[in-house]
């Protein structure tokens, strides 16, 4: 039985395939930085963090995975 994958799961492993930079979904950035998918679009509005565009959808956009783990490492806690 195949694993269900949601879209933009789907969306990042093609992109990943086909590019030199990795990318993250919302949702998976959100969960390193412990924040709700919610809370995590506003956090990529305020600190105006490269929002990679997904073709054919203008509110759907996948996150740098460098730019996320440089806040995750330089993160107080």
């Amino acid at each position: 039985m195949n694993d269900f994958q949601d879209w933009n799961l789907k969306v990042k492993a093609t992109f990943n395939a086909t590019s030199k930079e990795v990318v993250l979904t919302v949702t998976e950035a959100g969960e390193l930085l412990g924040l709700s998918k919610d809370q995590m679009k506003v956090f990529v509005d305020k600190y105006k963090l490269t929002k990679v565009p997904i073709m054919r959808s203008v509110h759907r956009y996948l996150l740098l995975k460098d730019e996320i783990d440089e806040i995750v490492a330089n993160r107080v806690v």
